[in-house]
């Protein structure tokens, strides 16, 4: 690639990302989204983080692991756990993390 192909694709990628996160800032007033949608995506956050942990806690060396030697699995579900009590979120993740530690250390 010559550097004007790379100066181009930077451009064009920049123009993409700025179109794509500034049209609902430009013209979100202008729509309204329906009272279902609205209330559907109120859990597109828990859904998102959902996709991204529970691979990690499930799979450990490229294999489905449920088992008590998991690190990630047991400090997953006591952080839970502990964050259904407690309710703070800084909490959690020390807990999660001593408890991830530990675990590792004794296996």
């Amino acid at each position: 690639m010559s550097n004007l192909d790379i100066w181009l694709v930077i451009g064009l990628l920049t123009l993409a990302t700025l179109l794509t996160r500034s049209t609902f800032w430009l013209i979100g007033h202008h729509i309204t989204i329906p009272k279902r949608i609205n209330e559907a995506l109120r859990f597109a956050p828990a859904c998102a983080l959902s996709a991204i942990l529970f691979p990690d806690f499930l799979i450990r060396q490229n294999q489905f692991d449920l088992s008590m030697t998991n690190p990630q699995l047991i400090a997953g579900v006591l952080s839970s756990v502990f964050f259904l009590q407690t309710r703070s979120m800084l909490g959690t993740i020390f807990f999660g993390m001593v408890v991830f530690t530990l675990v590792r250390i004794s296996t």
